[in-house]
């Protein structure tokens, strides 16, 4: 069964500086063009993979009904498994949970 969530690993800065905005830029979008999201079960491998030696991070729940921008489920050729993606500024009212990592 599908989730309804997905779910983002980012800074305690940048969120404080997402509720701030009111909205969420991550250094990507700029960049890729997208805010690089994962499923429940993907997290742990992100972590692993991108976030090693990291303090202070943040996983954001967010709920995927109300994200204002396109979502994009594509694939990460490099580990050939496919992620969600947030085409687009994420507007911080879709985040239902944040939880220290």
């Amino acid at each position: 069964m599908e989730s309804d969530y997905i779910y983002h690993v980012t800074t305690r800065e940048q969120w404080e500086k997402a509720k701030e905005l009111g909205h969420y830029d991550s250094d990507t979008l700029a960049t890729e063009g997208f805010i690089h999201c994962s499923t429940e079960d993907q997290v742990a491998g992100v972590l692993e993979r991108y976030y090693q030696g990291y303090k202070g991070l943040l996983k954001l729940k967010i709920e995927k009904a109300k994200i204002d921008r396109p979502l994009v489920f594509e694939l990460a050729g490099s580990i050939n498994e496919v992620f969600p993606h947030i085409h687009g500024a994420l507007n911080i009212n879709a985040v239902v949970d944040v939880t220290e990592l």
